[in-house]
Order: C-alpha cells, then structure tokens, then sequence
C-alpha cells in the first residue's frame, strides 16, 4: 500500500484515526527522546497508523528488545506488517483495550501513543489508559501524542507525573505528554 492510499484510509476514517496527517519525523524525534529505547525489553505503540512511529521505535530498540504494535485499521495492520517484517516486531490488528491479553503479564518499558483519546469514547479512553498505566514497569513511561493540551487533566486522573512538551513541527502542531 503506497502513501496515497494509506492517506486516503486516513480521510476515510478520521472517526478511528482521529488525525489530519501523519506525524511528522521531528514530532516523532521529540516523542522518542523522552526514552531509551536501546535499554528497553518490552515496548508498546498504540496507534501504528503509517508506521511513521514504529519506524522510529524500530531505529532505536536493541535486536532482544520486543515492540507491539496495536492498530485497528485492518489496512494499516496489512500495510505495516509488509513494512516490518521483524521477528522481534509483533502488529497486533485489535483494540489497546485488549492490551493485558497480549501482554501475559509482563510489563512495557514504554507505551508510545498516537491514539486520538479526545474523540474516542470516555469509557474506552478510561479503560485504555488504566490498561496502560498498569501494564508499565516501575520507572516505565507512557509518551502520548495529542493535538490538545486539555487532555492533560485527563492523564493526571491516571499517572501521578506528568510533563508537557509542545512541537511546531508537526502539522498541525502537537503536544507530547509524558506519563509515569
């Protein structure tokens, strides 16, 4: 699946997408540099999309370090596994909300999101999220991409710390929240 299509799945289903473009390499830059991808074992992306993300989790994380991807797009999950053919990368064609099945009890390092929780249902936003913060190791963060500076209240619920980063390289412009 070339660009154009993957854009036109993007238009088609801005309900789930929750986004106007992909991101952008310098908004991908600054999400990462909030972790250490080469020291970590277990990462999970919420959101693949494009794959925009994932490429960059993949540069960073060591060969014994395991990346799950969780993308509900069919198309995007067909299109990535073609992208990403690595035996130590896993995408995973469900809801985050099932995260806990996939993850059998281990812990993420970090959890790096694009999910669009500003349009998504309250109760599966809620649910994500709790899923999330207890699916993190002990000193493991979640780093979220969001275009609203609002939703901090709503992560606070969630996390104890929390950091606000803002990129205007990223069309539109976004904010990275750091969470742990």
């Amino acid at each position: 699946m070339g660009k154009s299509d993957l854009l036109l799945e993007l238009y088609s289903n801005l309900s789930t997408t929750g986004a106007l473009a992909f991101s952008s390499k310098a908004l991908v830059n600054k999400m990462l540099s909030f972790t250490d991808m080469e020291h970590a074992k277990l990462v999970v992306e919420l959101g693949g999309g494009d794959g925009s993300i994932t490429q960059g989790i993949i540069e960073r994380l060591s060969p014994e370090g395991i990346l799950l991807v969780f993308e509900i797009n069919s198309s995007f999950c067909e299109s990535m596994r073609k992208q990403f053919p690595q035996p130590n990368v896993r995408i995973i064609c469900d809801s985050a909300e099932n995260m806990d099945r996939y993850l059998a009890g281990k812990k993420a390092d970090y959890i790096v999101s694009s999910l669009p929780f500003i349009i998504l249902p309250k109760e599966t936003t809620d649910e994500i999220l709790s899923k999330s913060r207890d699916a993190l190791s002990q000193k493991g963060k979640m780093v979220i991409m969001t275009y609203s500076f609002h939703l901090k209240r709503l992560f606070r619920r969630f996390f104890t710390h929390l950091e606000v980063k803002f990129t205007f390289r990223n069309l539109p412009p976004a904010f990275v929240m750091i969470c742990h």
